[in-house]
């Protein structure tokens, strides 16, 4: 039970929407803190509501006037009597001004402070970071592109294929893939308009498209003055660039590859006083053994589970007792690898029809249970999912002790979830637990899109 005399975060008003909104009061209820939701027009019957202990309008159905409003979220945190914000992925979570806002309005943040924000959540000033602790970077830009003549001699020096990058956000959002000049002009603005509605910010960087690099990221958690790792995870399965499978531990990694990226990353966490859960994001050449920094994302991942689930470790409540001011408690010779998890992003997405997104009402619904299996979605029969934001669901997240048999109860558990009246991307993930390559794990960023083109 928590001490009250203890704990000044009593009330939290949540910014955020669908399932990590979800997965965010019910962390707030195990601690015992009441929670509050911020909620759009479009979102007024959303499982977030009807789960947080209040909730209040933050405005009309479009992101820009709702959950990308600094000004509205936090006025109505301050309306509603909250003590901190948790702002969840996406939308401001990596926004150095909303941080900075939240506490300028005597509110408590659930992340790092906003200078450390834009030091490290902007991704060209974080490669600078990783540069000056030792690790290798992918080679590209050193700073932002402002247009595309200026980027003529970095993509001299480093040749093409390159991706286009946005400096700020993540998500697979404002990226794009150019093979010549013609295709950079051309893709250049797209990135940084996609960047800018996503994120609130249009600025971009370049760097070397490593084709079949492997996806590994390892999780990280820092009270400011202490930082442990929790290991690993592949996230190399992905459409467009945008994850929709990951796994925790990386599989392919060799153990002494392994052991020097999550020390890597821990001691990146603790050189720049990290405070919050974090994530650094390689890229794995399985070919030649060498890893390249990628970005940090200063939030709290879409795949945290999976690392939850080998570890043992609450993220979520983690985070919120760092931004109580509370030293880290966990031990790095204490945390340990318990088995494997993999978990399926479940879109609202027709797979048959180019991944059209299929908002709706869901009008069946059918979760699993059991040993080893988690399911974190905002749905209930009867919601419906609006067209306005991002069309993920849900997240299925399996465990068992091995690679192989989690692979196994992943199979019998699709076939057991039912979700009816709209499209959903689950007849994807139920193609790919049968695919030969994936069951031997050979697996690369680019795998997907050539296997959907096959």
């Amino acid at each position: 039970m928590t001490n009250e005399d203890d704990m000044p975060i009593r009330s939290l008003f949540i910014a955020n929407r669908g399932e990590i909104a979800v997965r965010i009061i019910r962390a707030a209820r195990d601690m015992e803190i009441r929670s509050i939701q911020a909620y759009s027009e479009a979102d007024a019957d959303s499982l977030a509501v009807r789960s947080a202990d209040a909730s209040v309008l933050i405005g009309k159905a479009p992101a820009s006037a709702s959950y990308l409003n600094i000004e509205s979220i936090v006025s109505a945190a301050l309306r509603s009597g909250a003590d901190a914000v948790h702002p969840g992925y996406g939308f401001l979570a990596e926004n150095g001004d909303f941080a900075d806002a939240v506490e300028s309005a005597g509110l408590i943040f659930i992340g790092p402070k906003g200078s450390t924000i834009r030091h490290l959540g902007d991704k060209v000033v974080a490669r600078t970071v990783a540069e000056e602790v030792g690790l290798p970077t992918v080679p590209g830009s050193q700073g932002r592109i402002e247009n595309a003549d200026a980027a003529k001699p970095v993509l001299k020096e480093i040749g093409f294929p390159v991706l286009i990058k946005a400096a700020a956000g993540g998500g697979g959002r404002g990226i794009r893939i150019a093979s010549n000049q013609d295709e950079f002009e051309n893709f250049a603005p797209q990135a940084s308009a996609e960047a800018r509605a996503a994120f609130g910010d249009g600025g971009i960087y370049v760097e070397t498209y490593l084709r079949r690099a492997r996806h590994v990221e390892v999780q990280i958690v820092g009270d400011g003055t202490k930082a442990v790792h929790l290991f690993d995870r592949e996230c190399s399965l992905q459409r467009r660039r945008q994850k929709i499978w990951e796994e925790a531990p990386a599989e392919a990694v060799p153990d002494s590859i392994r052991d020097h990226l999550c020390r890597s990353a821990r001691d990146f966490a603790q050189s720049v006083g990290y405070r919050g859960v974090g994530t650094l994001e390689f890229l794995y050449d399985s070919d030649t053994q060498k890893c390249y920094f990628l970005e940090m994302n200063t939030r709290i991942q879409v795949e945290h589970p999976v690392t939850e689930c080998v570890t043992g470790v609450d993220l979520v409540c983690e985070s919120i007792k760092i931004a109580n001011g509370e030293p880290l408690n966990l031990q790095q010779d204490e945390i340990a690898l318990r088995g494997h998890a993999i978990e399926c992003r479940i879109n609202a997405e027709d797979p048959t029809n180019g991944f059209m997104p299929d908002p709706g009402t869901v009008t069946e619904l059918t979760i699993p249970d059991g040993p080893g299996i988690r399911f974190d979605s905002m749905l209930y029969p009867g919601c419906t999912i609006p067209p306005f934001y991002d069309s993920l669901i849900g997240k299925l997240i399996v465990w068992d002790q091995s690679r192989s048999a989690t692979l196994k109860k992943l199979k019998d558990i699709l076939g057991e979830l039912k979700i009816g009246g709209i499209k959903t991307t689950k007849p994807l993930h139920q193609a790919l637990v049968e695919d030969e390559d994936i069951i031997a794990g050979n697996m690369h960023t680019g795998f997907l899109d050539e296997w959907l083109d096959l």
